[in-house]
C-alpha cells in the first residue's frame, strides 16, 4: 500500500512540475510570437485530444490535452507541432503573411525561438532569488578547519587555515563553491589555489570516491546502496553564514547561481562524452518522477527549489544544437544567416530524422538507467 501511496505522489509531482515548466516555456515563444504580430493558433498543454480548451479573442486555442507529456505553441503558418512551414505558404495572401511566423525576418524567429528555453532560465532565476530574499543564501567562508589523515588534501600539502580563493579559475567564495566543484569533478585532478599566511599557494589534487559516513554509519542512497561521493578530505567549521538579500542583490545572487549550475552541468556532459563519467548517471522521466515525489514529500520548498533545477535542464538542453530541439532550429536559421537563404524541406526534414534518432536513443538509456537505479 505504502509503494502504490509513493507512485501516486511521484505521477502527480511529475506531471504537475511537468506542466508548469511546459507553460513556462511555451509562454516565452507566444509571448514573442505575439510582440512580433505572429498569430499563434493553439497553445496546447500535452499532447494528443483535447480535455479542455478556450478559444481567446485574437484565435489563440488554448487547451489542455490527453497526453500531459510536453506541449506546444502552434503558429500561423505551421503544418505541425514541429512548426515544420505549411504547402500553402506560398499561396498566402499579403494580409496572412504578415501574420505567418515562416515570413517573418530572420531575427523574429529566432528571437521566437529563443524565448521558450530563456524563459525557463528566467523561471529559475526568479524561483531562486525568491528562496535568496525570504530566506537568505548561505555565505560560510571556505576555511579549512581540519585536514583528514592520508586524504587526497593531505598527500597535496593542505594545510589547517588555508582559505581556498579559486579551483581550476573559477573563485571559491564560499565552502558551498568547493563542494560544487569537488562532486563534479568526476575524479579528474584540480588546482586549487590557497591563501596561506597572506600568500596564494597552487596546489594539485585528485578527489576520490569515497563512502560518506555520518554519525558512524554508513550513509545510503534511495535504492539502499552506500552513498558515494567525490572528496578532498578536508572539513569546514566555520559557523553557518546566512547572507540576506535585497530584491536586486537577491535577483543577482539568483542569476550568478543558475550560471554555476549551467557551467556544472556542461562540465558533466562533456565528461560524459570523453568518458570521465558514467553515462549511467542520466536520468529520464522515471527518475525526475521520483526525485519530484521525494522533493514533494519532503515539503513544498523542496519541491519547488528542485522546479528550478528542472526548469535550467530544460532551457540549457533545448538550447543544444540538435535538430527538433529549439537549438536546432536556431542552428538551422544560423545556416540560412551565412547562406543567406533557408535550407531545403529535405535537408530539413533529413536533420528532423537525425534529431529524432538521437533524442529517442537518449530518452531510451536515459529510461534502462532509470530502471536500472529505481528501488523496485
Amino acid at each position: 500500500m505504502d509503494g502504490l501511496i509513493d507512485a501516486i505522489i511521484y505521477v502527480i509531482s511529475f506531471l504537475a512540475m511537468l506542466s508548469i515548466l511546459v507553460f513556462v516555456h511555451e509562454w516565452g515563444h507566444f509571448i514573442i510570437a505575439r510582440l512580433n504580430n505572429v498569430r499563434v493558433d493553439v497553445f496546447s498543454i500535452g499532447f494528443g485530444p483535447e480535455i479542455w480548451g478556450r478559444t481567446d479573442k485574437k484565435g489563440t486555442r488554448w487547451k489542455i490535452s490527453s497526453i500531459p507529456l510536453g506541449g506546444y505553441v502552434k503558429f500561423f503558418g505551421d503544418a505541425s507541432e514541429a512548426s515544420t512551414p505549411n504547402s500553402s505558404l506560398d499561396e498566402m495572401s499579403e494580409a496572412d503573411r504578415k501574420l505567418s511566423f515562416h515570413h517573418k525576418k530572420l531575427y523574429q524567429r529566432a528571437a521566437i525561438v529563443f524565448a521558450g528555453p530563456f524563459a525557463n532560465l528566467i523561471f529559475a532565476i526568479l524561483i531562486l532569488a525568491t528562496f535568496f530574499y525570504l530566506y537568505g543564501q548561505i555565505n560560510t567562508p571556505a576555511v579549512i578547519s581540519e585536514v583528514v589523515q592520508g586524504s587526497a588534501a593531505e598527500d597535496a600539502g593542505m594545510e589547517k587555515g588555508d582559505v581556498i580563493v579559486a579551483v581550476d579559475g573559477s573563485k571559491i567564495e564560499r565552502f558551498n563553491d568547493l563542494r560544487i566543484e569537488i562532486l563534479y569533478s568526476a575524479g579528474e585532478a584540480i588546482d586549487v589555489d590557497v591563501r596561506r599566511r597572506g600568500e596564494i599557494v597552487s596546489l594539485i589534487l585528485t578527489p576520490r570516491l569515497t563512502k560518506i559516513i555520518r554519525n558512524g554509519e554508513q550513509v545510503l542512497d534511495d535504492n539502499g546502496n552506500p552513498l558515494k561521493l567525490y572528496q578532498i578530505g578536508v572539513q569546514n567549521s566555520e559557523e553557518l553564514v546566512i547572507r540576506q538579500h535585497n530584491i536586486g542583490s537577491a535577483l543577482w545572487a539568483g542569476t550568478l547561481e543558475t550560471r554555476v549550475i549551467v557551467v556544472q552541468s556542461l562540465r558533466g556532459i562533456r565528461q560524459m562524452i570523453v568518458g570521465t563519467r558514467s553515462v549511467k548517471e542520466l536520468s529520464g522521466p522515471i527518475g525526475i518522477a521520483k526525485i519530484a515525489g521525494e522533493s514533494a514529500k519532503r515539503g513544498i520548498d523542496f519541491w519547488i527549489r528542485l522546479m528550478a533545477l528542472v526548469s535550467i535542464s530544460l532551457g540549457m538542453i533545448n538550447l543544444f544544437p540538435i535538430p527538433l530541439l529549439d537549438g536546432g532550429h536556431l542552428l538551422f536559421y544560423g545556416f540560412e544567416a551565412v547562406l543567406g537563404r533557408k535550407l531545403s524541406e529535405r535537408t530539413q526534414e533529413f536533420g528532423f530524422r537525425i534529431g529524432l534518432v538521437f533524442i529517442l536513443g537518449l530518452m531510451m538509456l536515459a529510461t534502462f538507467n532509470d530502471i536500472l537505479k529505481f528501488n523496485w
